[in-house]
C-alpha cells in the first residue's frame, strides 16, 4: 500500500503573530505562524478587511517568531526559532511574493527539546541582537549588523548558559544605545533535585535576571538578578533609553512582571511598584483562584506610551506608567474591553488591534479611543502603601471592575478558523449535492460552534429581482472606454430585448440606438466611445451621437453565433460561414472581403481580449458540429487561414480563450488558455502558444450533467471565467496561480461582469426569471463555512441512520452546570446577598463563562438538525455528570429497535482520571428522534471513554476494561469483560465478530467475541507503543489510526492469521497461545506511516468526488483537513517517490529543518509521499522544473498535470 498526503485545508490556527513593515512600503503587515506554515497577512487600512498575501509551508514546526528591524532601517526582518536546531532570519521579497532566506545558523540538535534553544525569542528594540532561548539552561546570543554593501550579517552565537535552571520568558530591555540587554525569568533547581523532603522545592525562588551583551569586548555577562515573586509567568519590555535628538527619556526602561492576581514593574536600581490585577465582580466566582496575564502588547506613540494586558479570562486591561525620565511616580491599570483569549496580540499604527485566538476565530478590531476619559475604576500603584510592595508576599487588596460589552474597540473583521476540530464526519446530507460535506464539532467553552463545510467559494448576493420574462442571456457595458461603471444592463429574450440603465435605481430606457424587437446575442463597448448589438439579422454600430450604422446579413441566413472585443467582431451564420470585423481607425467597423466556410455547423466562437498596445488579437476559435474546433488566424497577412485543430469526444457548446496568469506554467506573463465546454457536461482546458497557435497541454474536467456556458468575466482586478453547467464554477487566478472551484449558489443560465457604485466588482448573472447580482468576497477559501453556536466544548457526535439529525455531546469542566448556577445564585439570595443581574446576563459566547472548582462540570445532549444548521433540542446532565462517549445500538432483545447510550461519569477529576462513579445512560427515540426518553442508568466503576453497538449488544471501554452490555429492564446486564488492557480505552471499531481497541498507551489491539464460551479475547497488538486517538478499519484486517503526536499509520493483520481465529469456534487456540513481547500472541504490520504534525482528531474513509476513489480524510486539533490517497499503479508510486526526492533537495525548508526526518519524527515515514511538498513543483523556477522533468523523462506539462489530476481525482479541489 503506497498512500499521497494532500492537505485540503491548511491549519487555521494561529500560535504567533508579529506586527512590522515587512515589505519595505509604509503599510503594516503581520506575519503569523500556523504550526507549520507562514502566512503574510495585510489589513486594508480603508475597508478594515485583512487579506493573505502569501503562505509558505515551513515544513518543520515553528515555536516562536520575532520581527526586528536595523537601526535606521525601513524594512523589518523576521526570526524564526523552530525544532530544526537553527536560527533563522526570513526577509519577505514583494517582487516576488516569497520569504527569502537571509541566514540560517545551527546551533545544535533537531527536534523540540528541553536544552535546545527555539522555544523563546527576544530582540533588542534597536535590532543590534538577538536572544533565542532553550526551556532549560541553554540561552544563545547573536549580534545582528550590516556589511559595507549594506546586507544584513549575524555574529557566531555567545552563550549566556545557566545550568539547572529552568527558562520561564525571555524578553529585550530597551536601553537605548547602551549595550544591549536581556531580561529572563529563571528557576534554579539544583537544591531541589538533591532535597528528597520537597522541603528545598517549596523554597526555590523565581530570578529575574538581566544579561548585558558587551559590544565592545565581544561577550555575554550576568549584569543582576533579583528574585522575583514565585508566580511569575511572563515579562513584558518598558520602553525606555535617551533620544537620539533630545536629552529627554522614551520612558524609564525596565521590565513589567506578571504575576498570579498583580503586575510589579521591575528595572535594576529602581524602587518596585506592584498593582493588582482587577477581577470581574460576578456572583458566581471563585474567590480561591488566582488569575494570570496570558498576552500583552506595547505601543508606543509619540512621547508616550501604554500596555495592553490579557488576562485567562479575556479581559484586556489597559497600563500606563508615569514616570519622569528614568523615574517610576506610579504604575496604572484599568480595564479596557474583553476580547476572545489570544495567543497573541498585534497593535498597528493604523489604529486596529490583531486578536490571533486561542481557540475559534480570530479577530480584528479597530481602536475608538484609548479608555482615557471613561469612568472604569483606576488602581494606582500610589494607592497602596510603600508603592504595593510593603510586604511583597502578602496579596494586595482585591480591585474589581464590572464587564461589559465592547466601549473602546469595535469589530471589523473576522478570520474563520476551525481550531480546534474536535469531532468531525464526513456525510452528503444536502439534496441534489453531489458531493459530500464536513461536518465538525469545533471550538472551546462557550464559544465553539457545530460547522457545516461545503467545497466552494462563497458568494455574496447584493440583489435579487424577479424579471417580467425569462431571459436567455445578460450583459452589462460601459458607454465609453473609460468609464468607471457600467451604465446598462441589457437582457435578450426570446422574441426581444430589454435595455436597463444603472443611476440612483435600474430603470428601463428606450432610446438607445439597440434594435428591441429581435433577441440579442452579443454586445460590446467598442472603440473609443460606440456600442455594438449583434442580433440574428445583423449588427448594429451605434456611435456617441446615436447615429447607428447597421449590417444585414444576406437573404435566408441568420447569424447564429458572434464573439467580440474591442476592436474585432467575429459572426458565424447559418450557413456554416464566417464573416470578419475590425475596427480601423476612423472607428468604423470594416467587413473582411473573404468570408471562410467551415463545412460544419458552428456552435461556438471566441476571441480574446485585444492585448496591451496591439491593434488586433491574432487568434480565433471556432467550435463546430463535427466535433473539433479550429484555431484560425486573424493576422492580416493569414486571414481566416485555419492553423491547428483539436478533435473532441462531444459538440462543443461554448468557447472562452482568455489571458490568464498562471505561474505554474509561466511565472512572468500571462498564458493563454482555450477553454471549451462540452454538451456532455466537460470543460477542457488548452494552452494556446502566443507565435504558432498550436494547442498544447489538453486537461479535462466533468462539471455537471447540463452543457457548459463559459463566459470571460473579472474577479478582483483580475480576469476570470465563469462555466456553468448543473452548477456554477470559477477559474480564476489567486497568488499567481490558477484554481478552479465551484461556487456555492443556485444554479445560472447566463453571467457577466456587473460594476456600479454599490457593488464596484461584482457579477450579474439570471436563473430563471430572477436577476441577481452578487460578488466573491474570498477567493483563498475553498471551504465555505456554515457556523451555529454551541453552549460548552463538543466532545463527539453520531448521524442517526434515518432521520437526518446528529446528537453531539458537549461539556467544560470548571464550569458549573445550569441548575447548579441557579441553585448556587438561590442560596446567596436566600442569605440576603445582592445579586448583579446586569453581569449574570452578558452573553458568555463573548465572556465566557465564570470558573468554577475542580471536579464540576456542565455537560448537555444536543439535538442538531445540519440541513437548516439549527439545534431541535436539549438535554442537560444533571449531578455534576460528564458525558464523554455516545453511540447508537440497535439491542437485539428490543427487537432492533435503535437506541442512545451516552457514557457519562459523575464528580471526574482528570490527572489522576477517577469519578465517583461512571454511568451509561439508555434513552429511546421518541418525536422522530427530536426527543430522547431515559430508559435508565447503569453504574460503572469508571469512567466510559469509549461506547460502540456490536452484534444487537452494546461494547464498552469502561476505563482500562473492555465490557459487552446487553438491554436489561431496569438497567445494562453485563455479559462479559476482558480486563487485560495495561491504560484506559479510548477508540472502538467492528467489523463482523471482530472489535478493533485503541487505548492511551499500547496502539491497536484486534480482539473478537466467542458467543460458545462467552469470551473477549485479544488475540493480536501492535509492537509499538502508541498513546491512540482515532482509528477507522480500512478493510477486515487493515486499520488506520492516529496518535497523540501528530502521527497517522496504518496496521495490517496477516491474512492467515486472521482466517486461523475465525475458524476457532471457541477462541481456545487463542487462550492456549503462548503470548509475545508481554502482549499478544500475534503482531500486526506497519504498512504505512506519516507525520501530519497536527493531533489527529478523527479519521474516514470516504469517497469526496462523485464515482472517485475512497480515500482516508483526516482532520486536525490546528484545523486542518487532508487527505491519504492511495495510488493505483506501480509507476505513479515511482514518478511520485522520484519527485519527492528531487523536491527534497530542491526545495529546502524555510526554517531548515531536514524534510525526511520531519515526516518521520518519531518512527521513520514509510509508504507515503508528501503531496504538498510535490506541489511545490509549480513555484520552482523554470530552469530547476525543467531539469527534474527531464530527470523523470517527463516534459514539466506533464508533471504539473499529473500532480493536477491526483488532487483533482481524489478530492475535487
Amino acid at each position: 500500500m503506497h498512500l499521497y498526503n494532500l492537505t485540503l485545508q491548511p491549519p487555521t490556527a494561529i500560535t504567533h503573530a508579529v506586527a512590522g513593515n515587512f515589505s519595505g512600503s509604509r503599510t503594516q503587515e503581520i506575519v503569523v505562524s500556523r504550526g507549520t506554515r507562514l502566512e503574510l497577512l495585510r489589513p486594508d487600512v480603508q475597508s478594515g478587511k485583512v487579506l493573505t498575501v502569501i503562505a509558505s509551508d515551513v515544513f518543520g514546526s515553528i515555536r516562536s517568531l520575532a520581527a526586528f528591524r536595523l537601526t535606521g532601517g525601513t524594512k523589518d526582518y523576521v526570526i524564526v526559532g523552530s525544532d530544526s536546531g537553527r536560527v533563522v532570519i526570513l526577509d519577505y521579497d514583494p517582487k516576488t511574493s516569497s520569504f527569502v532566506k537571509v541566514h540560517q545558523e545551527t546551533y545544535g540538535k533537531s527536534g523540540a527539546r528541553r536544552i535546545v534553544p527555539g522555544q523563546y525569542l527576544a530582540t533588542d528594540p534597536k535590532g543590534r541582537a538577538v536572544m533565542i532561548g532553550a526551556v532549560e539552561k541553554a540561552k544563545l546570543v547573536y549580534i545582528l549588523n550590516r556589511d559595507a554593501a549594506a546586507n544584513l550579517t549575524i555574529s557566531s552565537p555567545l552563550e549566556a548558559h545557566k545550568n539547572n535552571a529552568i527558562i520561564h520568558h525571555i524578553v529585550g530591555l530597551d536601553v537605548g544605545f547602551e549595550n544591549p540587554t536581556f531580561a529572563a525569568l529563571e528557576v534554579d533547581y539544583t537544591e531541589s533535585d538533591q532535597d528528597s523532603t520537597g522541603e528545598a522545592f517549596n523554597n526555590a525562588e523565581k530570578m529575574l535576571t538581566y544579561y548585558e551583551l558587551d559590544l565592545g569586548l565581544n561577550h555575554v555577562v550576568r549584569k543582576w538578578s533579583e528574585p522575583t515573586d514565585l508566580r511569575a509567568n511572563l515579562l513584558v519590555q518598558v520602553p525606555g533609553g535617551q533620544l537620539a535628538t533630545s536629552d529627554r527619556y522614551d520612558g524609564p526602561s525596565g521590565v513589567l512582571v506578571c504575576c498570579e492576581d498583580h503586575i510589579i514593574y521591575r528595572h535594576m536600581d529602581s524602587p518596585q511598584h506592584r498593582v493588582p490585577i482587577p477581577r470581574r465582580k460576578h456572583p458566581l466566582e471563585d474567590s480561591d483562584r488566582g488569575l494570570i496575564i496570558t498576552s500583552a502588547v506595547m505601543h508606543k506613540m509619540k512621547g508616550a506610551f501604554f500596555f495592553l494586558l490579557q488576562s485567562e479570562e479575556g479581559d484586556l486591561y489597559k497600563v500606563t506608567i508615569e514616570h519622569e525620565e528614568q523615574d517610576v511616580r506610579s504604575l496604572k491599570i484599568k480595564y479596557f474591553d474583553t476580547v476572545p483569549v489570544a495567543s497573541s496580540l498585534c497593535i498597528l499604527k493604523s489604529g486596529f488591534l490583531f486578536v490571533a485566538s486561542e481557540f475559534g476565530n480570530h479577530y480584528f478590531y479597530q481602536f475608538q479611543k484609548l479608555g482615557d476619559d471613561d469612568d472604569e475604576p483606576e488602581f494606582s500603584s500610589t494607592d497602596y502603601p510603600g508603592q504595593g510592595m510593603l510586604d511583597p508576599a502578602e496579596p494586595l487588596p482585591r480591585a474589581y471592575f464590572r464587564p461589559r460589552a465592547l466601549d473602546n474597540l469595535t469589530l471589523v473583521d473576522e478570520l474563520e478558523s476551525l481550531n480546534p476540530i474536535v469531532d468531525s464526519k464526513v456525510m452528503n446530507l444536502l439534496p441534489n449535492s453531489d458531493t459530500p460535506q464536513i461536518f465538525a464539532a469545533c471550538g472551546r467553552g462557550a464559544r465553539s460552534t457545530f460547522r457545516t463545510l461545503r467545497h466552494g467559494l462563497e458568494v455574496e448576493e447584493v440583489v435579487s429581482s424577479i424579471l417580467p420574462g425569462i431571459p436567455n442571456a445578460v450583459w452589462t457595458t460601459k458607454l465609453k472606454e473609460d468609464d468607471p461603471y457600467d451604465s446598462y444592463i441589457i437582457l435578450s429574450f426570446v422574441n426581444g430585448t430589454l435595455v436597463l440603465c444603472i443611476g440612483e435605481t435600474i430603470e428601463e430606457v428606450q432610446d438607445t440606438g439597440f434594435l428591441s424587437s429581435a433577441p440579442t446575442l452579443a454586445v460590446q463597448q467598442i472603440g473609443v466611445d460606440a456600442l455594438l448589438q449583434v442580433h440574428p439579422h445583423g449588427i448594429r454600430h451605434v456611435l456617441a451621437d446615436h447615429r447607428v450604422n447597421e449590417w444585414r446579413v444576406p437573404a435566408g441566413r441568420t447569424i447564429v453565433c458572434a464573439t467580440t472585443n474591442k476592436r474585432q467582431v467575429v459572426v458565424a451564420l447559418s450557413s456554416a460561414e464566417l464573416v470578419y470585423f475590425e475596427l480601423d481607425l476612423d472607428g468604423q467597423l470594416n467587413e473582411y472581403q473573404d468570408r471562410k466556410a467551415m463545412g460544419s455547423t458552428v456552435l461556438a466562437l471566441s476571441i480574446a481580449e485585444v492585448p496591451e498596445g496591439r491593434q488586433r488579437t491574432p487568434f480565433l476559435a471556432v467550435g463546430c458540429e463535427d466535433q473539433t474546433v479550429r484555431i484560425v488566424s486573424l493576422d492580416p497577412e493569414s486571414t481566416l487561414e485555419t492553423i491547428s485543430l483539436q478533435a473532441l469526444t462531444s459538440p462543443p457548446s461554448a468557447i472562452c480563450i482568455a489571458d490568464m496568469l498562471d505561474a505554474g506554467i509561466n511565472k512572468v506573463q500571462p498564458t493563454t488558455f482555450v477553454n471549451i465546454g462540452l454538451q456532455n457536461g466537460v470543460l477542457l482546458r488548452t494552452v494556446l502558444d502566443p507565435v504558432n497557435g498550436q494547442l498544447t497541454d489538453t486537461r479535462t474536467r466533468f462539471l455537471g450533467t447540463r452543457p457548459v456556458r463559459l463566459l470571460r468575466v473579472n474577479v478582483q482586478q483580475n480576469p476570470a471565467i465563469l462555466a456553468l453547467s448543473s452548477r456554477p464554477w470559477l477559474n480564476y487566478t489567486y497568488q499567481n496561480f490558477m484554481h478552479f472551484t465551484p461556487l456555492i449558489f443556485e444554479n445560472l443560465d447566463y453571467a457577466w461582469s456587473f460594476s456600479a457604485e454599490l457593488c464596484t466588482e461584482g457579477l450579474i448573472g439570471i436563473s430563471g426569471s430572477l436577476l441577481r447580482i452578487f460578488q466573491i468576497p474570498k477567493l483563498g477559501t475553498k471551504l465555505k463555512q456554515d457556523s451555529m453556536p454551541l453552549s460548552y466544548t463538543p466532545r463527539k457526535f453520531i448521524p442517526h441512520p434515518k432521520n437526518g439529525l446528529l446528537y453531539l455531546i458537549e461539556g467544560d469542566h470548571r464550569v458549573l452546570s445550569e441548575a447548579a448556577a441557579t441553585k448556587h445564585l438561590q442560596a446567596l439570595r436566600d442569605n440576603g446577598k445582592s445579586i448583579d443581574d446586569e453581569v449574570l446576563s452578558l452573553p458568555p459566547e463573548q465572556f465566557g463563562r465564570p470558573k468554577a472548582a475542580a471536579g464540576t462540570w456542565a455537560s448537555c445532549i444536543r439535538i442538531i438538525s445540519p440541513l437548516e444548521s439549527q439545534t431541535v433540542n436539549i438535554i442537560h446532565l444533571d449531578n455534576n455528570e460528564m458525558a464523554f462517549s455516545i453511540a447508537m445500538v440497535p439491542f437485539s432483545a428490543k427487537n432492533n429497535e435503535l437506541h442512545l447510550v451516552v457514557g457519562t461519569a459523575q464528580d471526574t477529576f482528570l490527572a489522576p482520571r477517577s469519578c465517583t462513579s461512571g454511568f451509561l445512560r439508555t434513552y429511546r427515540f421518541t418525536e422522530d428522534g427530536r426527543n430522547l426518553e431515559l430508559l435508565h442508568k447503569t453504574e460503572t466503576n469508571d469512567v466510559p471513554l469509549a461506547v460502540m453497538a456490536f452484534q444487537g449488544k452494546l461494547v464498552a471501554g469502561v476505563g482500562k476494561a473492555l465490557r459487552l452490555y446487553d438491554m436489561g429492564k431496569k438497567k445494562l446486564l453485563r455479559k462479559v469483560e476482558n480486563k487485560t488492557f495495561s491504560s484506559a480505552i479510548v477508540t472502538l471499531n467492528t467489523q463482523g465478530s471482530r472489535i478493533i481497541v485503541g487505548d492511551m498507551q499500547d496502539s491497536v489491539f484486534y480482539a473478537v467475541y466467542k458467543p460458545p464460551e462467552n469470551k473477549l479475547l485479544v488475540f493480536a497488538d501492535d509492537v509499538q507503543q502508541r498513546w491512540v486517538t482515532s482509528t477507522t478499519m480500512l478493510d477486515y484486517n487493515t486499520v488506520v489510526a492516529s496518535d497523540r503526536f501528530g502521527n497517522v499509520f496504518v496496521n495490517r493483520l496477516e491474512a492467515k492469521i486472521s482466517d486461523q481465529v475465525d475458524d476457532d469456534p471457541t477462541g481456545a487456540g487463542i487462550l492456549h497461545e503462548k503470548g509475545q513481547l508481554f502482549g499478544a500472541p500475534h503482531k500486526t504490520v506497519m504498512l504505512a506511516h506519516f507525520h501530519v504534525n497536527d493531533l489527529v482528531t478523527s479519521l474516514h474513509r470516504v469517497s469526496l468526488v462523485a464515482g472517485g476513489r475512497e480515500v482516508i480524510l483526516y482532520t486536525g486539533l490546528y484545523g486542518t483537513i487532508g487527505i491519504l490517497v492511495p495510488f493505483v499503479s506501480k509507476e505513479d508510486v515511482d514518478l511520485l517517490t522520484t519527485l519527492e526526492q528531487h523536491m527534497r533537495t530542491e526545495q529546502l525548508s524555510l526554517v531548515g529543518r531536514d524534510h525526511l526526518a520531519w515526516r518521520g519524527y518519531y518512527v521513520p515515514v514509510k509508504a507515503v509521499v508528501d503531496g504538498d511538498l510535490c506541489e511545490a513543483f509549480a513555484k520552482l523556477p523554470a530552469t530547476k522544473q525543467s531539469a527534474i522533468a527531464g530527470e523523470l523523462d517527463r516534459t514539466v506539462g506533464e508533471v504539473l498535470k499529473k500532480l493536477e489530476q491526483l488532487r483533482v481525482t481524489a478530492s475535487g479541489f
